[in-house]
C-alpha cells in the first residue's frame, strides 16, 4: 500500500516580487483566514525577525529554484503566532514561486515539556543531594556508634565516626572498615549470641539488646538491631551504646566538671598539641568551622580553617613558643560550608609545652563604639547648619568630616604607613598624599573641624 502524501499546513502562491497572490491552508489550521494576505509582501506578514529569512529564501529560490528550510513565527491575522518552518521553490515556468510550510507548534510544546521535565528531574537531583548531605551529617555526628550490614554476608556498608573508632581504635575513615566481615570485629566469646540475635532480628524486626565486646581493646557495648530495606536489599541497622567501666588513668587525670564548662563555653575553645594539631574541640568552635562532630575536628590542624593555613598557625604558635601567652591575634575562619568569621584568639602554653589551650571569639558582629562615638561627635556641628546652609554645602561637609574621619583612622591602623593606608582604603598614593595634604594630616596626624576647608560655591 502506498504512504498518503503529507499535507502541508500553509501554501503561498508567490509571484516574482515575492508578493502572495494565492493562500491555502490544511484543516488542521482551519479556524485562521488568510484573506488579508492577498496581495501583501510576504516580508510584510512576517515580522521584524522573520522577514529576514524571507528575503533569503525568496533570493535562494530566484537563483537556484530551491531554498532551504527556516522557521520564522508566522502571525495570522487573528492575531495568533504559529512557528512554521517554510520552504520556498520557483516554478517550472518562472510564472512565480510556491511556499509551502509545516506548523512545528506540537514540536515547540514538546520541546517545552522536555526543558520543563529536565528542569524538575534537575530539582529532585539537588533535593535528594541535600537529603543525602543531611543524612550524612546526622549520621557522622551520632554519638552512638553505628553500623549498616549486609543481611546477606554480614558486611559492614558503612559506619560512622563512633563505630569507626570503635572498631580500629583510631580515629579513621569509613572506608577502612567497610566490606569487613562483622562477626570478625567481635570477640570470639560473643559471636553466636550476635548470630541468635539477627536471626531474630530478621524474623519479628527487632531483638532485645545484647552485650558484646569489640576492638582490639575488647570494650563492653550494648547492642540493638533493627532490619531495614534499601537499594542494596535488606540491611542490618546495628546501634552501639558503651557500657560504662571504671575511667582509664588519662581520663581522671581531666575533671569531668571542667571538662563540661568547657564544653559548655560561648567561645570557641581548642586544645592543640605542639604542632597546632586538634586534640579537643567544644561545641562553640565545631559552629565556627561548620563541623557536625569532634571526631572530624580532632587529629586536624588548626591551620585547616585559618584564612592563611599555614601562616597564621605559624605565627600564632611562634609568638606562643616565644612569650607564653597570646592576646588578640586577629585572623579569618573558613567554614567548611563556605563562610568565614572573622575572629579574635587567645592562646596559652601549658606548663609542660606539649599542649597550648586556645580561645577563639567572634568579632564579626562586634560594635565599634569608640570609632561611632567619635565619629557622631564630629558630625554634630553639622546639623546646627540646617536652615543656614544650602542641601548641597551640607552634604559635601558631611562627607569631607567623613573622608578626614576615616583617612585618620587608617593611618592609626598602619602606625603611619603611608603605602599600608593607601591599600587600606583603595586609593593610589597620591590621591592619599592629596587627601593628607588637604586634611592637614601630613604632619599634625589630626585636624579639627575648622581644618577642613570652607567651600561655600555649590556645585
Amino acid at each position: 500500500m502506498s504512504a498518503k502524501p503529507v499535507q502541508p499546513d500553509i501554501t503561498l502562491l508567490l509571484d516574482m516580487d515575492g508578493v502572495i497572490r494565492d493562500a491555502s491552508l490544511s484543516p488542521a489550521l482551519s479556524e485562521e483566514s488568510v484573506e488579508a494576505w492577498l496581495g501583501r509582501a510576504w516580508t510584510d506578514i512576517a515580522g521584524e525577525e522573520g522577514g529576514d529569512k524571507v528575503r533569503r529564501m525568496v533570493e535562494d529560490a530566484r537563483t537556484s529554484g530551491i531554498s532551504a528550510f527556516r522557521q520564522i513565527n508566522q502571525r495570522f491575522p487573528s492575531g495568533t503566532e504559529i512557528p512554521i518552518e517554510f520552504t520556498t521553490m520557483l516554478l517550472g515556468d518562472r510564472t512565480g514561486m510556491l511556499a509551502v510550510g509545516k506548523n512545528l507548534q506540537a514540536v515547540t510544546e514538546l520541546h517545552s515539556r522536555l526543558i520543563a521535565a529536565q528542569q524538575t528531574i534537575e530539582r529532585d537531583y539537588w533535593r535528594l543531594r541535600e537529603m543525602e548531605t543531611r543524612y550524612r551529617l546526622v549520621f557522622d555526628a551520632a554519638t552512638e556508634a553505628v553500623l549498616i550490614v549486609s543481611a546477606n554476608d554480614l558486611k559492614i556498608v558503612e559506619a560512622n565516626r563512633a563505630a569507626v573508632q570503635a572498631l580500629s581504635g583510631i580515629d579513621r575513615g569509613n572506608e577502612d572498615v567497610t566490606g569487613r566481615d562483622l562477626l570478625l570485629e567481635i570477640a570470639e566469646v560473643d559471636r553466636e549470641a550476635v548470630r541468635e540475635m539477627l536471626v531474630r532480628v530478621r524474623d519479628r524486626g527487632k531483638a532485645l539488646s545484647i552485650l558484646v565486646h569489640l576492638g582490639r581493646d575488647v570494650r563492653p557495648w550494648m547492642v540493638r538491631g533493627s532490619l531495614v530495606s534499601s537499594e542494596r536489599g535488606q540491611v542490618f541497622l546495628l546501634q552501639f551504646a558503651p557500657v560504662a567501666t571504671t575511667s582509664r588513668g588519662d581520663d581522671r587525670s581531666e575533671p569531668t566538671v571542667l571538662k563540661t564548662l568547657i564544653d559548655r563555653v560561648p567561645d570557641g575553645f581548642v586544645a592543640l598539641d605542639s604542632a597546632g594539631v586538634i586534640r579537643h574541640a567544644n561545641q562553640a568552635f565545631l559552629d565556627l568551622v561548620q563541623i557536625g562532630s569532634k571526631g572530624s575536628a580532632i587529629g586536624e590542624s588548626l591551620g585547616r580553617w585559618l584564612t592563611q593555613p599555614g601562616a597564621d598557625l605559624s605565627a600564632l604558635l611562634s609568638h606562643l613558643q616565644r612569650y607564653k601567652t597570646v592576646r588578640l591575634f586577629q585572623t579569618t575562619i573558613r567554614g567548611e560550608l563556605g563562610s568565614e568569621t572573622e575572629v579574635e584568639i587567645s592562646a596559652v602554653d601549658g606548663d609542660d609545652h606539649n599542649y597550648v589551650g586556645v580561645l577563639i571569639r567572634n568579632v564579626s558582629r562586634r560594635l565599634t563604639g569608640g570609632e561611632t562615638d567619635a565619629l557622631r561627635a564630629a558630625l554634630g556641628p553639622i546639623s546646627k547648619q540646617l536652615g543656614r546652609s544650602s542641601l548641597r554645602k551640607l552634604v559635601k561637609n558631611t562627607v569631607g568630616i567623613v573622608e578626614r574621619h576615616y583617612v585618620k583612622e587608617a593611618l592609626e591602623l598602619t602606625k603611619g604607613n603611608r603605602t599600608a593606608t593607601a591599600e587600606l582604603l583603595g586609593l593610589s598614593r597620591q590621591s592619599l598624599y592629596a587627601k593628607l595634604a588637604r586634611y592637614g594630616l601630613d604632619d599634625k596626624g589630626s585636624l579639627s573641624q575648622d581644618d577642613l576647608p570652607d567651600d561655600d560655591s555649590e556645585d
